[in-house]
């Protein structure tokens, strides 16, 4: 037998490690740009076509379209990303020992090894939903893009992380992750637009974003490039009785650029003590932005029930108990104590116990005051250590997002306010129980970074406590005002369909992002606090206020990055400053901006409401003004030492933990909007006899008669009704009086129904909503003619109604007193349903008697066109409904059920082919009157698909029951 001859150590081929990444490339492009160009030549039409929508409607493919359903553009996509497999697993090798290696300094093998399982996850996870189409199996091919996903998070974060430290790669990598996962955001709201708006040409947006998220993903990998010019592979020829080299001094002979020592705190510096005592941090920080958002929230209940000033808004003033920091022992003691100090402060989060509203009103009005003794204390005895001071201002921003977050989950309520109870969806005992132990923790633990060296003067004589004070108080006046609910940005942009911007759902999670990014930028403490980036957020929030639809929601997300930039410079400022005077100064500008704010809506129940009376510009350019004052105050040249971090400090230490809990909760919303995301398009309850069930009920704010939160009941009453289109009044929330809360978002989602919110919070109305299981082709946001009182809203909206367009008016007019407002108002209600060629479903609170000679009733039933439900009834006053053009089936009046002061109308119509929809514009009105008889008959001649539900006869259901009446009137 002959031998091959030994020639150890013989190097017979050399590869660069550059292959890699170029063989992933090429391979991974190839197979979607092949399909692509395949499936666009040879079945172009069959590809942009879909559920919706074709061409040329719909002009470029999905991703899933080219590459997943037809031959042969399928399987050129698969032979090539079999190709890539190989590279793909290699390219996760190899960033392994480049961890190992370089990444932290000493090494962090346990890091590594994660990140490495997590790539071979996700590598899989690709093949899954490459090879398994959604027209094979929907649901694993699902399952593998939403693995992969979920897996790019931690991929992306933590190939940043520990890449060599080589500037020009981590700006490309930094480039096109957030291209990547900037596209998810407007890609997830086109796929609603598509899949439950089913709007035509969404699809197409869509799939732009859905290729630009391949692109993004193919270019980050291939930045390795870069990396691995220092690799090489070798095939070395070890010898017939060779052994494998050491693989300890393989490791030492790898060459990379390298990181430093000085680089700050690195992930492999996590200590769990620390994550406990900073997550306990972020959750008193989380208890004091509920207890201050809960406050005016709760003091609204009394001027809304005693129709003006009711006396209680004095306690807005309680916080203005912040001046006693002045007093020097009392805030040692305070801040000695502080644990102790935030377990009494859950005296608010208790208060949901108590029945009675005032005092429930009371325990609040402590529960605020002494969480924001606590809080001013501890940043105060912060300042001169530059990793506390940080580390204190970064778990109550960090707070705010939670505070966020958590309303996001609970459709804008948050589960511990005290209008919360375990029958309202609440969750005040969990939230109480979590508060002890974050408290318990704060009293046992050593103080973090306390053993610090003191860094930071106390003030610079630069400074002035004055403009420190007006600058912190505008800003806390901001934030709770916009940034206290993610969907605030989205209801001020908002517009009639189609352009009404963004939903709550995915745009909460965009204000979300846009948070967790300004917070971010906030260590740039010298561009935050320039006039140029003063300059941008302006601009964006005067975009915000003045245009709607997604451009004015562009605007928001600027403002939300530039107002959470600012959020340690103002804070940091604030407590540098001689405690007492400051704090109280502060205390007064953010009640007199909030007074204003509400003084711009509910001018006609204020004195000397007119000189705000639908003036927020006044208020925002108050707020912008006061707000430059204490950014350019706070003299970004003491910010100095910020930019010194040493290995481990507690500055880069805060900085590490706010990075990881900012991606923590942009994930967590992530999922909370997935949960959200609609699963069908609505339906109406009975369309079997092509029956419209529509209502009319003023909810006084969703909060009920006993100040607790009312979505719930009304959710009941609701869908046991089977509405199909419901107008709700009184219902805009988004406003500090009413905690930033959005009652659409709860019923629209668990009644699946389509929403029009009507006109958002910068039109100085008191809102009205319209629910639809018919979809919402267009609407109109009108502000009717108010010269004298309060501001009249209307929505006017066309509904697809089985295959035909139906008008709906939901309408909210003035008070008794202001008789010219009335009339006008009417006026125009009248001209909209005049000029309207569809039939017409009036749903509205008009504030007249019924009936003939009645000056308002005739304005709107005559000079509408429209018939009155049911002239006979006399025993009305506010809230009226009125047709034209749809059969009346029946009508009848719930009782409110404790729910609020004013009872639920329902009416029954049906849409027939053989009824005349349209009207003769040239009848006289008595002779259109006519037309309509008002003959009734008994139950048991209507179907039983078109009576009303049973439930509600004698004592009804959950307080509700029909009244009046005390039975529905059915129709010939």
């Amino acid at each position: 037998m002959a031998y091959v001859a030994d020639k150890k150590g013989l190097v017979l081929a050399r590869i660069p490690g550059t292959a890699i990444p170029w063989a992933h490339t090429i391979f991974g492009a190839s197979a979607f740009i092949l399909a692509l160009v395949v499936g666009c030549y040879g079945h172009y039409y069959k590809i942009v076509k879909n559920g919706v929508a074709g061409y040329p409607d719909e002009w470029f493919p999905s991703v899933s379209a080219a590459t997943g359903d037809w031959y042969p553009e399928r399987n050129l996509c698969q032979i090539f990303i079999a190709l890539a497999s190989g590279p793909r697993l290699m390219l996760c090798y190899l960033w392994y020992l480049l961890t190992v290696r370089n990444v932290p300094a000493k090494g962090s093998k346990g890091f590594a090894k994660f990140l490495l399982t997590n790539d071979v996850i996700r590598t899989v996870a690709c093949g899954g939903w490459v090879y398994v189409t959604s027209s094979d199996d929907h649901d694993i091919h699902d399952i593998a893009m939403i693995v992969y996903l979920l897996c790019t998070i931690p991929h992306v974060i933590g190939t940043i992380k520990t890449a060599p430290q080589n500037p020009k790669s981590q700006q490309y990598r930094k480039l096109f992750a957030y291209t990547f996962f900037g596209a998810l955001i407007p890609m997830v709201y086109f796929f609603i637009q598509h899949n439950v708006h089913r709007i035509p040409g969404s699809y197409t947006h869509y799939a732009f974003f859905e290729w630009s998220l391949i692109i993004s993903d193919l270019a980050f990998d291939a930045v390795c490039l870069i990396d691995f010019q220092t690799f090489e592979f070798r095939v070395v020829d070890i010898g017939m009785n060779g052994k494998q080299e050491d693989y300890n001094s393989a490791q030492n002979g790898l060459k990379t650029y390298g990181g430093s020592e000085s680089a700050g705190a690195t992930l492999g510096d996590i200590r769990p003590y620390e994550v406990i005592s900073f997550v306990s941090d972020v959750y008193l920080g989380f208890v004091f932005w509920s207890m201050l958002t809960a406050l005016p929230l709760m003091i609204w209940y009394f001027p809304l029930w005693h129709m003006g000033i009711s006396g209680y808004e004095a306690f807005l003033f309680s916080n203005i108990s912040a001046v006693l920091l002045g007093i020097n022992f009392l805030r040692r003691g305070i801040e000695r104590a502080k644990g102790l100090v935030h377990l009494l402060s859950l005296v608010g989060v208790l208060s949901y116990k108590v029945v009675d509203p005032a005092h429930r009103l009371m325990a609040v009005a402590a529960g605020v005051s002494l969480s924001l003794l606590t809080w001013g204390a501890t940043l105060f005895g912060q300042r001169h250590q530059n990793g506390r001071a940080e580390r204190g201002v970064m778990t109550l921003a960090l707070g705010l997002i939670l505070h966020n977050v958590v309303k996001q989950a609970w459709w804008a309520n948050n589960p511990i306010w005290p209008i919360m109870n375990e029958n309202t969806g609440g969750q005040n005992m969990v939230g109480l129980a979590l508060g002890v132990l974050a408290s318990v923790q704060v009293m046992l633990r050593k103080e973090p970074g306390v053993d610090e060296p003191q860094t930071i003067q106390s003030r610079k004589h630069s400074e002035s406590w004055l403009l420190t004070a007006i600058g912190a108080g505008s800003y806390l006046f901001c934030l709770h005002s916009m940034f206290t609910d993610s969907t605030t940005i989205s209801r001020w942009s908002l517009g009639g369909y189609p352009n009404t911007g963004p939903q709550p759902v995915p745009g909460g999670l965009m204000v979300i992002v846009a948070m967790a990014t300004g917070l971010t930028l906030s260590s740039k403490r010298r561009w935050a606090t320039s006039l140029v980036w003063w300059a941008i957020g302006t601009g964006g929030l005067a975009v915000l206020h003045f245009i709607e639809g997604d451009v004015g929601f562009a605007g928001g997300i600027v403002f939300t990055v530039y107002a959470l930039s600012l959020f340690p410079t103002l804070f940091r400022s604030l407590a540098r400053q001689p405690p007492g005077r400051t704090y109280l100064v502060a205390m007064l500008v953010y009640n007199i901006l909030a007074l204003a704010h509400v003084w711009v809506v509910a001018y006609a129940f204020v004195p000397g409401g007119e000189v705000m009376r639908e003036h927020t510009d006044y208020v925002l350019i108050a707020m912008q003004i006061c707000l430059l004052l204490g950014i350019f105050n706070s003299n970004s040249a003491a910010w100095s030492v910020v930019s010194e971090v040493r290995a481990r400090s507690a500055f880069s230490v805060a900085r590490l933990y706010t990075k990881l809990s900012l991606v923590g909760l942009v994930i967590a919303s992530v999922g909370i909007c997935y949960r959200r995301m609609p699963k069908s398009a609505p339906q109406p309850y009975h369309p079997e006899h092509k029956l419209i069930t529509a209502g009319i009920w003023t909810i006084h704010f969703a909060i009920d008669n006993d100040m607790y939160s009312s979505e719930i009941r009304m959710r009941d009453a609701i869908r046991d009704l089977e509405l199909d289109v419901i107008g709700l009044l009184e219902s805009d929330l988004q406003r500090m009086i009413m905690g930033n809360r959005d009652l659409t978002q709860f019923l629209s989602e668990d009644l699946n129904m389509y929403a029009d919110y009507g006109p958002g919070p910068t039109k100085h109305t008191w809102g009205c909503t319209m629910l639809s299981k018919f979809p919402i082709k267009r609407s109109t946001h009108h502000l009717l003619p108010s010269p004298k009182g309060e501001l009249a809203c209307a929505i006017h909206a066309t509904l697809d109604v089985y295959g035909k367009e139906v008008d709906v008016i939901v309408s909210h007019n003035g008070q008794e007193e202001d008789l010219l407002d009335r009339q006008l108002q009417t006026t125009e209600l009248g001209r909209i349903m005049r000029e309207s060629d569809n039939p017409f479903l009036f749903l509205g609170y008009v504030v007249t008697k019924p009936g003939k000679g009645e000056e308002i009733y005739e304005l709107l039933m005559n000079g509408g066109h429209v018939h009155d439900i049911e002239v006979s009834d006399w025993d009305r006053w506010c809230q009226y409904l009125a047709f034209r053009g749809v059969k009346r089936v029946g009508y009848a009046r719930i009782s409110h059920g404790g729910i609020t002061d004013t009872e639920i109308q329902v009416g029954k119509y049906q849409l027939l082919e053989n009824h005349p929809t349209s009207w003769d514009r040239s009848l006289p009105i008595e002779e259109f009157k006519n037309q309509e008889t008002y003959a009734q008959i008994s139950e048991n001649q209507v179907p039983e698909g078109m009576r009303f539900p049973s439930m509600f006869y004698g004592q009804g259901v959950r307080k509700h029951r029909f009244h009046v009446f005390d039975r529905p009137y059915y129709y010939v």
